[in-house]
C-alpha cells in the first residue's frame, strides 16, 4: 500500500522529469544514478517539498541520504513533517 506522500512524489518526479515509462522507475532507484537528476533538478525537488508539504529543508540536508530516491524523499518527509496532535 502506497502513502499520500509517497503518491504526490512520485507523481512529481514522473512529471517534472518527463519519465517515459513511469512503471520502469522503482521507488528505490537512484535518482542521481539515473541520470533522471542534476543539480538543477534537485532544486526542484527541493522546491516542490518544500511547497508541497509546507517543511524547509536546511542546507545540510539536501544530501543523497535525503533525496537520492522516492523512498528516501518520503521518509525524509515523513521525519521532517510534524506530528499531528495526539
Amino acid at each position: 500500500m502506497t502513502s499520500a506522500v509517497e503518491d504526490k512524489v512520485r507523481e512529481f518526479v514522473i512529471d517534472y522529469f518527463y519519465v517515459t515509462d513511469a512503471r520502469s522507475l522503482t521507488n528505490d532507484q537512484s535518482l542521481i544514478d539515473s541520470d533522471l537528476v542534476d543539480s538543477t533538478g534537485m532544486m526542484g525537488i527541493i522546491l516542490f517539498l518544500e511547497t508541497e508539504f509546507g517543511i524547509t529543508m536546511a542546507d545540510d540536508e539536501t544530501t543523497p541520504d535525503n533525496l537520492d530516491s522516492i523512498d528516501r524523499i518520503v521518509a525524509y518527509v515523513e521525519r521532517k513533517r510534524p506530528s499531528p496532535p495526539g
